[in-house]
C-alpha cells in the first residue's frame, strides 16, 4: 500500500453515489450472453498515467509525482507500486506498457534490457496480488535521439539491429509476464521529407523487420496477437502504417495479413481524416480487428490531444463495429488517454477513468441493444437485397459485356433510391 491515492477506496458501482463510483459500469452485468468486464476488458495505459509528466510542446513538465525523475530503479518500483495500487481502486483486469514507461534508460542496451527484466520480475508478484493482467506490451521507439531517423525504416544498420535488440526483450517480458498481445507502433517509421528518403527502401526493411518479429515470437511459443497501430502523422509528415487499409496493403505485400492485425486508436482514426467505426469496421471487413485505444482528440485542435472518451453516440458506434466483428478474444478496451495537464492532483487520475469506463459502458449497452434491435441491420440488408437475386449472382460472376447485355434485353431503367440516412440517424438517436 501507498499514500499516494490516500483515502481512495475500491470504486464500486453506485448509480446513486455523489462521490467517486461507477454510474454505469456494473463489471458482472451481462450483455449479449456476457459480462460487461469481459466484453470491455478494459487496461491502463502505463505511459499517460505514470510516466507522462504533463508537458506539451508549448511547455514543461506540470505533474510533480514522488517517482520523479524517473532515472533509477528504486523510483520505478515506487511507480509500479502506485500504478498497481491504481489498478486496484479502480477494478480494470488488464494494463499497458512501452519498455521506456517502466525503467529508465541504461548506459548500455544490456544495461536497459536487464532493468526490464528487474522491473517486470518486480511485476509478476503484484499481478499475482491483483489478479491484473497485462493486455500488451511494446516497445518505446520514438522517444530517444537514436530514433529519430525511425528503428526499422533507419538509413543507418546498426539503428535496425538495436531495434531488433529491443524489440526481442520486449517481447521476451510480455511473455514472460503472460501478455495476451504484442503491438508495434511506428512512432517514427515515415520521413519528413522525400528529399532525403528511399522510400522503397525503407518499405522493404520494414517489412522485413516484421516478418522477423512474426518469426521470433512463433519461435518462443508467444501465442498473443501480433498488432500494428496504424498512425498517419506526428510525429512524422508521413508515416507507412497510415490508416487501417494502408496497413492491410502493407501485411498483404510481405504475406502478413494471416499473421498481424491491427490495434486501432479513435484519435489516430481522426488524424487520417476517419471516423472511429470507419476504421473498426474495415478492419472487421478485413479481418484483422485485433484490440482498441479509447481516447478522444480536440475537433478544435489539429493534433493528437489523448483526450478520455466523453462522447456516448460516438462510443457507441465504434462498440457496435467491435460487436459486429464478434467482440474482443485477446484485445481490449485500452485507454491511451492523459489528464489535461492542468489536472494536477492524483484523484484526477482515478476521476478520469472510472468517467471513461462509464462512457464505453453506456456505449456499448446502446450498441448491444441497437444490434439485438435488429432495425438497422435489416434496412442494411434491405438496401442491398437485389443483389442476393440469382440475376445479380449471375452477372457477378460474368463478364462485362453480359452485365451490359441485360440493359437492352431487359430494358433497364434504373431508378436511384433513398439512402435513408436521416432516418437511420434518427435510429441510432433511440439508443444513445
Amino acid at each position: 500500500m501507498t499514500d499516494f491515492f490516500k483515502d481512495i477506496e475500491p470504486l464500486n458501482y453506485d448509480p446513486s453515489s455523489e462521490g467517486l463510483a461507477f454510474r454505469h459500469y456494473d463489471a458482472d452485468e451481462t450483455v449479449m450472453g456476457k459480462r460487461l468486464a469481459d466484453h470491455l476488458r478494459f487496461s491502463v495505459a502505463y505511459w499517460h498515467s505514470f510516466a507522462w509528466e504533463g508537458g506539451d510542446p508549448f511547455g514543461g513538465a506540470t505533474f510533480e509525482r514522488p517517482w520523479h525523475p524517473q532515472d533509477d530503479m528504486g523510483r520505478a518500483k515506487m511507480k509500479a507500486d502506485i500504478a498497481f495500487e491504481m489498478f486496484r481502486i479502480l477494478r480494470v483486469p488488464f494494463y499497458c506498457w512501452h519498455d521506456a514507461d517502466i525503467r529508465p534508460e541504461g548506459d548500455s542496451f544490456a544495461e536497459s534490457r536487464d532493468r526490464l527484466d528487474e522491473i517486470t520480475d518486480y511485476f509478476g508478484p503484484k499481478m499475482e496480488e491483483t489478479g491484473v493482467n497485462l493486455l500488451w506490451g511494446t516497445a518505446n521507439m520514438f522517444g530517444h535521439r537514436r530514433w529519430m531517423s525511425g528503428a526499422a525504416t533507419n538509413p543507418d544498420p546498426d539503428v535496425f539491429a538495436y531495434a531488433a535488440a529491443t524489440v526481442k526483450s520486449c517481447m521476451d517480458a510480455t511473455k514472460k509476464l503472460g501478455g495476451q498481445n504484442y503491438v508495434l507502433w511506428g512512432g517514427r517509421e515515415g520521413y519528413e521529407t522525400l528529399l532525403n528518403t528511399d522510400m522503397g527502401r525503407e518499405r522493404q526493411q520494414a517489412g522485413r523487420f516484421l516478418q522477423m518479429t512474426v518469426d521470433y515470437a512463433k519461435k518462443i511459443g508467444f501465442d498473443g496477437q501480433i498488432l500494428i497501430e496504424p498512425k498517419p502523422q506526428e510525429p512524422t509528415k508521413h508515416q507507412y502504417d497510415y490508416d487501417v487499409a494502408t496497413v492491410y496493403g502493407f501485411l498483404k505485400e510481405f504475406g502478413l495479413e494471416g499473421e498481424v492485425k491491427v490495434n486501432i486508436e479513435q484519435g489516430h482514426a481522426i488524424l487520417a481524416g476517419h471516423s472511429f467505426e470507419h476504421e473498426l469496421a474495415l478492419a472487421r471487413e478485413l479481418g484483422i480487428l485485433g484490440s482498441i485505444d479509447m481516447n478522444r482528440n480536440d475537433y478544435q485542435s489539429g493534433w493528437d490531444t489523448d483526450q478520455f472518451p466523453n462522447n456516448v453516440p460516438e462510443v457507441a458506434l465504434a462498440f457496435y463495429e467491435v460487436l459486429r466483428a464478434g467482440g474482443f478474444t485477446k484485445g481490449g478496451t485500452n485507454f491511451d488517454a492523459k489528464l489535461r495537464r492542468q489536472s494536477l492532483d492524483p484523484v484526477d487520475l482515478i476521476a478520469a477513468h472510472a468517467g471513461g469506463m462509464d462512457v464505453c459502458a453506456r456505449g456499448l449497452k446502446a450498441a448491444a441493444t441497437m444490434l439485438e434491435d435488429g432495425t438497422l441491420e435489416k434496412m442494411r440488408d434491405a438496401r442491398y437485397a437485389g443483389w442476393e437475386t440469382d440475376a445479380a449472382k449471375s452477372m457477378l460472376s460474368g463478364d462485362l459485356e453480359s452485365a451490359a447485355a441485360r440493359v437492352e434485353a431487359e430494358g433497364l431503367d434504373p431508378q436511384p433510391r433513398s439512402g435513408r440516412q436521416e432516418v437511420l440517424e434518427n435510429i441510432v438517436n433511440r439508443f444513445v
